[in-house]
């Protein structure tokens, strides 16, 4: 009888003979893809006898969220706590950006800029654009920084957490080359870390530095990569970001190495309790806000985000879905790429058939950024709309009054992850009872 081995199965082999043959490491996007602890381990409590039930056509549930009022003269407020994670131009094509910028516009929401700096296309569309403020620099324009809606120091990346961004030759053009001061056609690696500092106290005087650019008037971001997420997430409060964004291990728009993607970092189920527990340890849950990140797929999730205690969430390799990213039409070409649709996470490579991650102007042609804006907002409004049917069953008139009362966890690992009870019990593994 043929057996499969669980510890050499077919993909593990495919992957030793793959680098036999070709002495290189694998590279791609789409995140981890073994199977986690996620929020599809909890359950939400809905209202019943205990709990009182709102009613969904007579009754609010508000969602709208403010960003940065920590220190900033002029945070952000939302209509919606489902913001669009940095993606680069240069990653994706410029018309992606502008669908980007366009779709998170027609719902009240920010989008987000990526390394290599701001384009005319993704600013004029973005009603709250956030710049983003990266080790390698590339593209950093003081100007560009004063017109952003806020910045956003990226630490770390939850695909790669201690690792540098990567972008290969094919999709370095002239454009691309020209902003972000690069030979065109060679790979570029992006530094793992800043140039300037060496730690926390480091990084309390660039922010610094950052608000005195802007007049004090822009909320300023520290992004990080899970991994020591407790410590973390305190000394970036302490160094006085307005916001923290913690970005989990499912965090799938970044390409990089296989072996990183998958065993580098933590779930985003993990890191959400750990930094929660650090700002409420400080007195600054709430005051600092937490953007949560990474495998980020529906309002369920959101909903399950915001009862652990995130502010809000950013959305990247869901918003690369919605713009037309693996699309069922477009199976045939994914196919002659060696993939098929719904399986495609060769971003880096350039040649996505939807014209989204490419800068092939044939390719890049194909998206019509006014139509791929309009399918972002109806994806956000659904996720939106869903996270607040399961507040109103639960009770609640505002997505931010969710609690971790009302979940509990399907399996030990998850309860031990999100802190809330094994489902039927009222027990949490690690806490006394």
């Amino acid at each position: 009888m043929l057996r499969e081995s669980a510890t050499f199965d077919r993909a593990t082999i495919a992957d030793i003979q793959r680098a036999a043959e070709t002495g290189i490491y694998d590279i791609r996007g789409g995140g981890a893809k073994r199977r986690v602890p996620h929020f599809d381990d909890l359950l939400f409590l809905g209202a019943s006898m205990s709990r009182y039930p709102l009613e969904g056509y007579r009754e609010r549930c508000d969602t709208d969220v403010v960003l940065g009022d920590r220190n900033a003269t002029y945070p952000l407020h939302l209509s919606t706590p489902v913001t669009i994670a940095g993606m680069s131009f240069g990653a994706l094509s410029g018309r992606a950006k502008e669908a980007l910028g366009r779709g998170a516009s027609e719902v009240g929401t920010s989008t987000t800029t990526g390394d290599g700096g701001m384009t005319p296309e993704e600013r004029g569309q973005s009603k709250h654009l956030v710049y983003q403020y990266l080790p390698s620099r590339y593209g950093m324009n003081p100007d560009h920084l004063r017109m952003a809606d806020a910045i956003e120091i990226v630490l770390g990346q939850g695909a790669k957490p201690g690792g540098g961004g990567m972008l290969l030759g094919q999709k370095i053009t002239e454009r691309v080359a020209g902003m972000r001061t690069l030979p065109m056609g060679v790979d570029q690696r992006s530094a793992c870390r800043h140039p300037d500092w060496t730690g926390p106290d480091d990084l309390e005087i660039k922010i610094r530095e950052l608000r005195e650019i802007t007049d004090w008037e822009k909320p300023v971001y520290v992004k990080i990569g899970a991994s020591r997420t407790y410590f973390d997430v305190k000394l970036a409060a302490k160094a006085g970001a307005d916001v923290i964004v913690l970005d989990g291990m499912q965090g799938g728009t970044a390409a990089t190495q296989d072996v990183f993607i998958e065993h580098v970092g933590i779930p985003t189920l993990a890191a959400l309790p750990q930094a929660v527990q650090a700002l409420q340890e400080e007195g600054l849950h709430r005051k600092v806000q937490l953007v949560v990140s990474g495998g980020v797929r529906n309002g369920a999730d959101l909903a399950k985000c915001m009862a652990l205690g995130a502010d809000a969430v950013a959305i990247g390799t869901a918003a690369l879905v919605a713009l037309g990213d693996n699309a069922p039409h477009l199976d045939e070409e994914y196919r002659k790429l060696g993939s098929a649709a719904g399986f495609y996470d060769d971003w880096q490579a350039g040649r996505d058939p939807a014209g989204i991650t490419t800068q092939d102007p044939e390719l890049a042609d194909r998206l019509d950024p006014v139509v791929g804006g309009r399918r972002l907002a109806n994806f956000i409004r659904v996720m939106t709309m869903e996270a607040q049917v399961i507040a109103r069953a639960c009770g609640k008139a505002h997505l931010h009054s969710l609690e971790p009362e009302d979940l509990v966890a399907l399996t030990i690992e998850a309860a031990a992850m999100a802190r809330v009870p094994l489902a039927g019990t009222s027990w949490i593994p690690g806490q006394a009872l």
